[in-house]
C-alpha cells in the first residue's frame, strides 16, 4: 500500500482481509480503527532495530518486494507520474497504456523462458 488516503477507501469496499502494507504504516494510528471497522489487517514489515524483531512471512516478503520493484519500474523506466492529458479519458488511456506495455513486456519474457522483471532486455 502507497497512497495514504487508500485506508479511508479500502474500508467502504473490503472487509475481513490482510493488506500489505509499507514499513510509514508502523506507527500509524489508524491501524487500530481499520481492524475495529472493517477488520481490515495491515501486515506491515517491522524494522530490523526494533525490540522484538519478528521476521515477516515468505509469501508477504516477497509479495513485498515485487510490489516495490514494480512500482518503481512504473515510476522510472514508464514515467507513469509524467502523464500530460487534458482530460480524464486522457489521463485514463496513457496509465493504462502504460500498465499493458509493462504487461506485454513481462508475458514476452515469460514466454522465451526469461526472468519476468527484466523490462530494459527483453526483446534482445
Amino acid at each position: 500500500m502507497h497512497d495514504i488516503h487508500y485506508p479511508k477507501d479500502i474500508r467502504i469496499n473490503h472487509g475481513n482481509c490482510v493488506v500489505p502494507a509499507d514499513k510509514a504504516y508502523l506507527s500509524v494510528r489508524y491501524q487500530p480503527d481499520l481492524f475495529e471497522s472493517s477488520r481490515i489487517k495491515l501486515e506491515v514489515p517491522m524494522r530490523c532495530n526494533r525490540h522484538g524483531h519478528v521476521k515477516q512471512d515468505f509469501l508477504f516478503r516477497k509479495t513485498g518486494k515485487r510490489m516495490e520493484t514494480l512500482f518503481s519500474q512504473l515510476c522510472d523506466q514508464f514515467m507513469i507520474r509524467r502523464n500530460h492529458a487534458n482530460s480524464f479519458d486522457g489521463f485514463k488511456n496513457g496509465i493504462l497504456s502504460k500498465i499493458m506495455a509493462l504487461t506485454v513486456i513481462q508475458l514476452i519474457n515469460k514466454l522465451n523462458n526469461k526472468n519476468i522483471n527484466n523490462l530494459k532486455i527483453c526483446i534482445a
